[in-house]
């Protein structure tokens, strides 16, 4: 067999939104795009600010000599410090250029971190939600992942849970704030005990924990709320990200990962994920994008077109008797699913062209996936087939 079994079993459990999307092709296929609804794929449907245009348009006219060489495996040193810059305004740290690797995106970012600090059977926790590659991630670098469910009605943190999951061969927790597959965002008070408990963890197992946090949507919020950052409340933390969402660049694959200042040997750590970057196969980040991102730190995509469409299918669908927990920010819904098995339900609301992902693909089985960075014509099209949907379940809306 040319496929490795682990890795075909790992296609086998990480199918969903594949299948899904393969199943939308042969839907519209049939039916016609406008009439098949479509929420699967987390792929932002808005264009990148236009700070960016012109700042591409600006290099392409008057191109710096040598832009697209190699260049040190952290990056440039100028976007680096772009980005120290903007993170410590943000944690009220002295985060510098030498703790700041650019990366082939949020999941680049997290596989060299990942490389860096595991051994073989070393535990990472993944709090449930969780982004489906997690599992994998972990495992591409001998790790162990494990699970620990959050607050199944709200999927804020649950620390005496997470507590109760650390052992003596846990190095790692990966948080993601705004979440996907929730949107929740975690408060600094939640935060705050994390890092007190992990510290404690730390003290008596005489380890060090790291605190990944994952943070693509940091910039997408609703409602005056802040995502605080992970440094002022965790000491040996980690933040991996991307511009894939905050900018709509997923398909650049830019990124960075970033070390707290106060991490203990976070020299150590800087040169170890230097070295990962490398050997991983990555080398560096695109050097284009890095000389574009550099000056576009404090920028993002137009937050209220995202808000409208989550207030839109909110309002909607809970008219409608469907039971889920309000984004406050990314741009994910995750209801409870009105069939116990969430697969179950996923199909049949395929029978009225709805596209969704079962809970189940993100560990979370009983709940599903809506993502609503799609066009919000589709959005309003598809209230009908919605109506009919929660009509044939019984819900009471």
């Amino acid at each position: 067999m040319v496929v490795a079994n682990k890795i075909s079993g790992f296609i086998a459990k990480a199918s969903w939104i594949r299948k899904m999307f393969e199943e939308g092709e042969l839907l519209r296929q049939q039916y016609g795009a406008d009439k098949v609804y479509d929420f699967t794929l987390g792929n932002p449907d808005v264009e990148p600010p236009e700070a960016f245009n012109q700042a591409f348009l600006k290099l392409a006219q008057d191109p710096i000599p040598g832009m697209h060489r190699y260049m040190n495996n952290a990056g440039y040193l100028e976007t680096r410090a772009a980005v120290a810059k903007s993170l410590s305004a943000a944690s009220d740290l002295p985060v510098q250029a030498g703790q700041v690797v650019m990366t082939c995106g949020a999941g680049g970012a997290l596989n060299v971190v990942l490389k860096t600090i595991l051994n073989p059977g070393d535990e990472v926790v993944i709090l449930v939600p969780f982004f489906v590659e997690y599992r994998f991630y972990i495992d591409n670098h001998g790790g162990v992942p494990v699970e620990v469910w959050t607050d199944p009605e709200t999927f804020q943190l649950d620390i005496p849970k997470i507590a109760a999951a650390i052992s003596a061969s846990t190095r790692a927790i990966i948080i993601c704030s705004p979440n996907n597959p929730t949107g929740v965002i975690y408060p600094a008070e939640s935060l705050a005990a994390l890092g007190e408990m992990v510290s404690a963890k730390e003290q008596e197992f005489g380890s060090q924990i790291c605190v990944i946090s994952d943070e693509p949507y940091a910039r997408i919020s609703y409602d005056g709320k802040a995502v605080p950052n992970i440094f002022r409340h965790v000491k040996n933390s980690v933040i991996v990200t991307s511009h894939s969402k905050d900018l709509a660049l997923p398909g650049e694959r830019i990124g960075y990962l970033a070390a707290n200042p106060s991490m203990k040997d976070v020299d150590q750590f800087m040169e170890g994920a230097i070295f990962s970057n490398r050997v991983l196969g990555f080398v560096n980040a695109p050097a284009l994008m890095q000389r574009l991102v550099a000056d576009l730190q404090h920028e993002s995509v137009d937050m209220a077109a995202y808000q409208e469409k989550r207030d839109l299918i909110y309002n909607a669908l809970t008219e409608m008797g469907f039971e889920m927990v309000r984004p406050d920010g990314a741009f994910y819904f995750f209801p409870k699913s009105p069939l116990p098995n969430d697969v179950e339900f996923v199909k049949v609301a395929q029978k009225h062209r709805i596209l969704l992902v079962p809970g189940a693909g993100f560990g979370a089985p009983g709940y599903f996936r809506i993502a609503y960075c799609v066009d919000k014509g589709m959005i309003e099209r598809s209230f009908d087939a919605w109506r009919e949907l929660a009509k044939e379940l019984g819900l009471s809306g």
